[in-house]
């Protein structure tokens, strides 16, 4: 058997591996914690979980919203909302290559790895020069991690009534037709697949109607291809639809055929009551990014009324040029602080329920039910912070697991994928970060130097 349908194959990891010493497992099963605990894994595959030391270890965290492509203009437009930023940014991103969309995915995906984060979508929806989505499937292959891309798409210009100028849009027939070839190359929808393809026309501001309704058709041909967009991002992305669509996003939704469990949805601060009702009975995910929501002052979206209503909601750290950091945990940290924020109530979101909807949340997004738990059946995909010598963690080992959270631990000391080692010792494994890192600061210089006004 072999992983990864078209391009290169990579046969499953044969032998077995025995991992010790763990100071606390948390399983995310009805299973309590394992105290000093190993996991044995068979191949690719968690054969069981048992009472080992020094290391706190969980599942691997999973990023349900990214456009890692963004790592090369962070900090820009520091002081602007959505669409002001949006148009600053837009310029420089015309002027990107295919290496260049490679070496800032593989740099985003080294900051999500070391982060905690062992399955990552990307949401890649401008393709000027010669980028294509392969670039970005290239950047995983290599580094090792278990990965969701998107076919973006915008298709909806400036001069037909939308806000990215005309050079960086395309046509929908085209870019369907690419998205295809895509899933016929790339997506795997076998159970431990590393790599399934999603389509994800790029907003109600940015594609027509013929794109949403063309990207829902086409996925709908093929299993386990999901669709994916921003939606309800602040009062611009409302007050556009309004005048646009004569809508509200759930009503647009129902008329574009996006009103379906296989779609999930990026960002939706502003939803109403009704559209969390909707989302709840069609099995609509959210994907929530508190730190990019706030640093572009859209709002916060309301995580706690969404998952008693019954919606499921994962994480995502969103493009780092609006976080502008890659680290999912961190976005953990964000999602319980901001719920508790904004309810004044502790129970806005509980600890280990920031990290549920980090790994679980975001398991359920991507439509994974082999990822996601330490148990039997379950794909290798860990990781675990060294306790001794941490000095963000110091004095919080009494709960190591909630301190992962309430403290800032850090990059992580080992991260498992698939069954094969990925971090050791915190060294990556599988990249000369140094040398990537010089590289990416190169194409960041130079794709930034033609940033435009914020102004619209």
């Amino acid at each position: 058997m072999a992983e990864q349908r078209g391009g290169e194959k990579r046969p499953v990891k044969a032998g077995t591996t025995l991992y010790r010493n763990a100071t606390v497992i948390a399983t995310f099963t009805e299973q309590a914690d394992v105290k000093d605990g190993a996991i044995y894994v068979d191949g690719n595959v968690i054969k069981w979980v048992v009472d080992c030391s020094d290391k706190v270890i969980i599942p691997g965290m999973v990023n349900t919203h990214h456009h890692m492509y963004q790592s090369l203009t962070r900090c820009i437009a520091q002081d602007s909302p959505l669409f002001n930023w949006l148009t600053s940014l837009y310029p420089a991103w015309a002027t990107m290559t295919s290496n260049d969309v490679y070496i800032s995915a593989k740099l985003s995906m080294a900051e999500l790895l070391l982060s905690g984060c062992t399955c990552s979508s990307d949401h890649l929806y401008i393709y000027p020069n010669d980028v294509t989505l392969d670039d970005t499937i290239r950047a995983a292959r290599e580094i090792g991690m278990r990965f969701h891309p998107t076919r973006g798409i915008m298709t909806l210009g400036k001069s037909k009534g939308g806000l990215p100028p005309d050079n960086v849009v395309e046509e929908t027939d085209s870019a369907l037709e690419d998205a295809k070839r895509l899933i016929e190359q790339y997506h795997d929808p076998e159970k431990y697949s590393m790599m399934r393809v999603g389509i994800a026309p790029c907003s109600p501001f940015s594609v027509t109607n013929d794109c949403m309704e063309g990207a829902a058709k086409l996925a709908r041909q093929y299993q386990q291809v999901r669709l994916h967009t921003h939606l309800a991002e602040n009062h611009q992305d409302i007050t556009y639809s309004e005048k646009t669509y004569g809508c509200r996003p759930g009503r647009y939704l129902q008329q574009v055929g996006w009103d379906r469990s296989d779609c999930w949805f990026a960002h939706c601060v502003m939803l109403d009551e009704g559209e969390r009702k909707q989302f709840a009975e069609c099995g609509l995910g959210v994907a929530h990014c508190p730190s990019s929501n706030a640093r572009l002052a859209s709002g916060i979206c309301p995580v706690r009324q969404l998952r008693d209503e019954g919606v499921n909601v994962g994480l995502g750290v969103d493009g780092c040029a609006s976080n502008d950091s890659g680290n999912l945990l961190e976005q953990a940290r964000w999602a319980l602080l901001l719920q508790r924020g904004l309810l004044r109530d502790v129970k806005g979101m509980k600890v280990r329920e920031a990290l549920e909807i980090a790994i679980q949340g975001g398991a359920g997004n991507l439509g994974r039910d082999d990822i996601g738990r330490l148990a039997p059946g379950y794909a290798a995909d860990f990781v675990g912070w060294k306790l001794t010598g941490n000095v963000a963690l110091s004095g919080g080992l009494g709960d190591p697991v909630g301190a992962l959270i309430l403290c800032t631990p850090g990059p992580v000391d080992l991260s498992v994928i698939n069954g094969e080692p990925i971090i050791q010792d915190g060294k990556l494994l599988t990249c000369d970060l140094e040398e990537l890192i010089r590289e990416h600061n190169t194409a960041s210089a130079r794709v930034c130097a033609a940033v435009g006004s914020p102004d619209l």
